[in-house]
């Protein structure tokens, strides 16, 4: 074995250590392969620009799909839309919907951040465990606050009634239902650690944070005429977040990760954008729902106390 093989396989036994610690203690991204399928003759089958001409995120449609990709933005927006319905609550269901989509866009960006996946997917996995172990417990009824504490006031540009909410409600119907239940059972503890609902949505709160700071800075204009690496931006959006949360080995493999994360152009293929002007509308529309979603959830945490969970 040569001296670039031997570098590479302790490399990839450090990645995969990393993989197994990386949820331990906070959370975060993904690689898997390159884009498959990608053909150059492809034009945009989406419309990235509204007609009237408004800037940034709001002047951006929907889009419809990017043909040939396994992560597919649209979804995303659509489940982030769908978990933020209600006036000051998350929903559950499309929330982990949510980071299905995001787990296949880090899965895209190559092995080194695919290692992680198969971790966030445990920690999705273990809400929904709990979702329907709830669901077949003729006794697991919303133990907390009445339903209209819950679901308080409406928006103006609408959402669901109190009484409509109140009809789809169950102990993890929501962020804060599964708190409330969690606390009147018992099962959240704050000095060591379990398996609770609460506890799990921490560490995937951390990792949304981290994801939407990186993507924020993927959007950002040049600066003195030159973009920053993609790799410099994911480092710099781990330091700000995760790396708090984390031993100093797993922030040095992780800083090691990023070195093979891959270009800008990348990112244009993986959206189905031209150039980094349309990829920043797009991005801004996604950063926007996913802070959305961000603030909902560290409200509903940091009023429980439940920031700094074992």
């Amino acid at each position: 074995m040569g001296v670039k093989s031997k570098a590479a396989a302790a490399i990839l036994v450090l990645l995969l250590f990393l993989g197994s610690l990386w949820l331990h203690g906070g959370l975060d991204y993904h690689w898997d392969s390159c884009l498959k399928g990608y053909n150059q003759g492809n034009t945009l089958h989406h419309q990235l620009y509204n007609s009237s001409g408004a800037d940034g995120a709001e002047g951006l449609k929907v889009i419809e799909g990017c043909p040939g990709q396994t992560f597919q933005v649209s979804m995303l927006l659509s489940h982030l839309q769908a978990a933020s319905e209600l006036t000051s609550d998350i929903l559950l269901q499309p929330y982990l919907s949510s980071w299905d989509e995001l787990v296949r866009f880090m899965e895209a960006l190559g092995p080194m951040v695919g290692l992680i996946s198969n971790e966030i997917e445990t920690k999705t996995s273990i809400i929904r465990q709990l979702a329907l172990l709830a669901e077949a417990d003729p006794e697991a009824e919303l133990v907390g606050p009445d339903i209209h504490s819950i679901y308080g006031e409406v928006t103006e540009t609408g959402g669901k009634t109190d009484k409509e909410a109140s009809q789809h409600t169950g102990a993890y119907h929501s962020v804060r239902t599964m708190i409330w239940t969690e606390l009147g059972r018992g099962q959240v503890n704050f000095h060591h650690q379990t398996d609770s609902g609460c506890r799990t949505l921490l560490r995937l709160h951390r990792a949304l944070l981290w994801l939407k700071l990186f993507l924020e800075k993927l959007s950002e204009t040049p600066v003195a005429g030159r973009l920053r690496s993609p790799s410099e931006l994911c480092r710099e959006a781990y330091q700000g977040t995760l790396a708090h949360h984390h031993t100093w080995f797993v922030r040095k493999a992780a800083e090691l990760a990023f070195i093979a994360m891959p270009e800008r152009a990348f990112f244009f293929r993986l959206v189905c954008v031209q150039n980094q002007e349309e990829l920043s509308m797009l991005l801004k529309r996604v950063v926007q729902s996913l802070g959305e979603v961000y603030d909902r959830t560290q409200s509903a945490l940091e009023e429980n106390g439940m920031l700094d969970l074992p």
